[in-house]
């Protein structure tokens, strides 16, 4: 909201206060603290641009000193940092703890709160899709589903109209449906399958071709298009706990344009011609393709397939056993020699420094109508790292390609060095665990967080690379007409150049980055490109709405994470229901308590040591820990609580037990709070394999709860009066609103009658 007082020309002064005072809040009341953040006092000194967005506010309840009738009131935002918003409307009862879009008119400066006006209700607070959609306009993410003039450009394919190949495309490009074994990998019940891999010998076993084939989706989305505008608007796919939003149409993005098994679909290829022994480069191949792909894997049966383990594998089911044995050994023979080349590519990386950070990471699970059902916690698994590093150096590649030919036009992605003061926590935490970690360069830290374990306990490794990934900056894509060289580096995967080519069904970067190259091989060939280039500054304002949209995403995926945490633990009862009881370790220590990451469910939050009573946890010689008055004292690797003659100790990487339970407000989002009930690990926890069983329930537990939830307010709502379509969608007036009038209408009455007529004349 700076901008709104600087543009309303609000006293300095009293946005200094508001702003000491948010800020003041923030860092001493626990249960608005984000473990680990810092927060401090600023000065708004000017505006460089206004931020005009929506906010979702609640309508609080009515106290006995507001009259029934009143049409003003005083509405809640979501968003902590945001004051109170004053609105004008006559449904402000029946809109009690309902969420509410609303959006700003005016800021008087003798005023501590904006004025403004509600725009559409989106529910009762606390229901899963009134929540949900909070979380997306709060992060400014609008999904309309497609148009019909959208839907209009798209290709048909259905039974009756099967889509087919446009032989004029087929004979333009290379044909690899016959001699290329071309498979992919991906989580299980994927169905936008941007890519697929090849691997075969060559000249008798002294070559290898290694092939990449990716989604042509700019065969169907052309520059120009509604679907185009509308994929370049969205820039990304969004993928919540429950749900995705695609940034293409069904018929791409699960049909056409994935790359399924057994169909023939259009790809953009690159090929490499390694040599056999010392899978050093001899030449590359880029262009559009014709490709089937005959096996459509998932992580845990190629890992199977690699592992020599029994596996069944669909497309082989129907054949008989001497056909399907000989092209499951093909099958297998191309996986290990794929794993082969991966771990090549992954030990020259590792020389420049590549860093192997850690997330929190969860994949979904999808089932057969699309719907997200579990969000398990990925396992490591080595098939992982194979894709991964095809992708990432096909990516790079690409990236030097499209450099080279356009140097000042090309989109690519960088990484930027990290500030050494943002490596803080992680040195104090890793020393405390007695490890030593070099930030110098990334070389230095990915040696030294591989020197960092534990063996007894692989959990430590995993915190101290989460902390690592904490202090990373975000990648961001560029237009290299603006920017040195040397600031092209890409810091956590050790590459001078790198791009996003490998996405295209879920990444609009792709799509661009794609007809770059495009344009790159038409100039190979000695042609004019068929397209003018965007000039650097147009690119460079491209990347910029990307990087915005890839960081609202982000935000958005992980407000939705919490939020079902929350709603899966939100009807239950912390001190009897066991599945809010669950094993946590240590790994930052603070003043009043330490920061702890709970396995199972994939938190990390505070847990308090001292409260605002003074009281700090004793813990007894059974380890259970309860509230008493005494002290704390704060150690680099430990934390002490004293408590009369009782001492207890809370030391890094200790395993202790908490308590999770929801902190509720009827106007914020919820929040997960952890209470240390024991100091010793929960019985039966087994930090060298995180259970993951919690978080697979959780999706499906909270959706269960949501649809009762919901068939409960149908029925209480059918005993209601019901609001008109005007009163749910506007709720007032329009701009200029109720209150706005009201407010000429005041200051005209302290007019005198002259002055006063002036005025109307004027504004008529």
């Amino acid at each position: 909201m700076s901008h709104r007082e600087e543009a309303r020309g609000r006293p300095r002064t009293r946005w200094r206060d508001y702003v000491s005072r948010l800020a003041w809040e923030r860092i001493w009341d626990p249960p608005g603290r984000a473990g680990g953040s810092v927060w401090g006092e600023g000065r708004v000194v000017g505006i460089l641009q206004r931020n005009w967005r929506d906010y979702v506010v609640t309508f609080p309840h009515r106290d006995g000193t507001q009259s029934r009738n009143s049409q003003r009131i005083l509405a809640v935002p979501w968003d902590r940092r945001i004051p109170k918003i004053r609105i004008s409307t006559q449904q402000a009862e029946a809109l009690q703890d309902h969420r509410v879009v609303v959006r700003i008119d005016s800021w008087e400066s003798t005023s501590l709160y904006p004025n403004g006006h509600s725009v559409r209700v989106l529910g009762r607070a606390g229901e899963l899709e009134t929540e949900v959609q909070t979380i997306l306009i709060e992060n400014c993410i609008h999904v309309s589903p497609f148009s019909d003039a959208q839907l209009r450009e798209m290709p048909v394919n259905s039974p009756e109209r099967p889509w087919r190949m446009d032989p004029g495309q087929v004979s333009e490009r290379r044909d690899l449906r016959e001699s290329h074994l071309v498979f992919s990998i991906d989580p299980r019940g994927c169905e936008d399958v941007d890519d697929t891999m090849s691997v075969r010998t060559l000249a008798s076993g002294e070559l290898l071709e290694l092939g990449v084939h990716i989604a042509d989706v700019t065969h169907f989305v052309k520059e120009g298009s509604l679907t185009n505008l509308e994929a370049r608007t969205r820039a990304t796919t969004y993928y919540l706990a429950d749900r995705r939003y695609d940034m293409l149409p069904a018929v791409l993005s699960a049909d056409l344009c994935s790359l399924l098994g057994g169909v023939d679909r259009y790809a953009m290829s690159v090929l490499w011609e390694l040599d056999a022994h010392t899978l050093a480069v001899n030449k590359v191949w880029f262009g559009r393709t014709v490709i089937r792909s005959s096996y459509q894997l998932h992580y845990e049966l190629a890992q199977a397939l690699l592992n020599g383990e029994q596996a069944d594998v669909p497309e082989l089911a129907e054949l008989g056993a001497e056909e399907k044995d000989a092209k499951l050994a093909q099958l297998v023979d191309a996986l290990e020699m794929l794993t082969r080349v991966a771990r090549h590519f992954r030990a020259q990386r590792d020389r420049g420094g590549a860093l192997e950070l850690e997330g929190v990471e969860v994949r979904a699970q999808l089932d057969e109508e699309r719907n997200i059902t579990a969000l398990v916690p990925r396992q490591p698994l080595e098939v992982h790292e194979t894709v991964a590093e095809c992708m990432i150096y096909a990516n790079h590649w690409v990236a030097r390609k499209i450099q080279e030919t356009f140097p000042h036009q090309a989109l690519l992605r960088r990484h930027p060095l990290p500030r050494p003061e943002f490596f803080s926590e992680l040195v104090d935490s890793a020393k405390a665990g007695g490890f030593t970690i070099d930030t110098r360069t990334n070389k230095a830290l990915a040696d030294s967080l591989d020197r960092a374990v534990d063996p007894e306990d692989p959990l430590v490794n995993r915190l101290l690379r989460m902390l690592a990934t904490t202090a990373m900056p975000q990648a961001l894509y560029f237009s290299t007409g603006l920017e040195a060289q040397e600031q092209y580096y890409h810091y956590g995967l050790a590459l001078d150049r790198y791009t996003h080519f490998t996405s295209p069904i879920r990444r609009y970067a792709d799509i661009m980055v794609h007809r770059l190259l495009t344009a790159a091989i038409e100039v190979e060939k000695g042609a004019e490109p068929s397209r003018a280039i965007a000039s650097h500054k147009e690119l460079e304002e491209m990347a910029q709405h990307i990087n915005n949209k890839n960081l609202a995403a982000k935000r958005a995926q992980k407000l939705s994470t919490v939020l079902f945490q929350c709603l899966y633990f939100k009807e239950r009862d912390p001190q009897t229901d066991e599945r809010c009881t669950a094993d946590a370790i240590i790994y930052s220590i603070r003043d009043n308590g330490v920061l702890v990451f709970v396995p199972e469910y994939g938190v990390k939050g505070p847990v308090y040591l001292k409260n605002r009573e003074g009281q700090v946890v004793s813990a007894g010689l059974d380890g259970s820990c309860e509230w008493q008055s005494g002290s704390v004292r704060r150690h680099s690797d430990h934390i002490t609580t004293t408590s009369g003659s009782n001492s207890s100790t809370f030391k890094m990487f200790d395993h202790i037990t908490v308590r999770i339970s929801v902190r509720s407000t009827p106007y914020h989002a919820d929040s997960l709070n952890l209470e240390v009930i024991s100091n010793k690990p929960h019985r039966g926890a087994e930090p060298q394999q995180p259970r993951t069983q919690g978080r697979s329930r959780l999706v499906q537990e909270v959706v269960r709860q949501a649809e009762e939830a919901s068939l409960h307010a149908q029925e209480k709502a059918a005993r209601r009066p019901k609001l008109s379509r005007e009163e749910r969608e506007y709720q007032q007036s329009k701009t200029p609103n109720l209150y706005s009038l009201l407010e000429e209408v005041r200051e005209l009455a302290l007019m005198d009658v002259e002055t006063a007529a002036q005025v109307c004349a004027t504004t008529a």
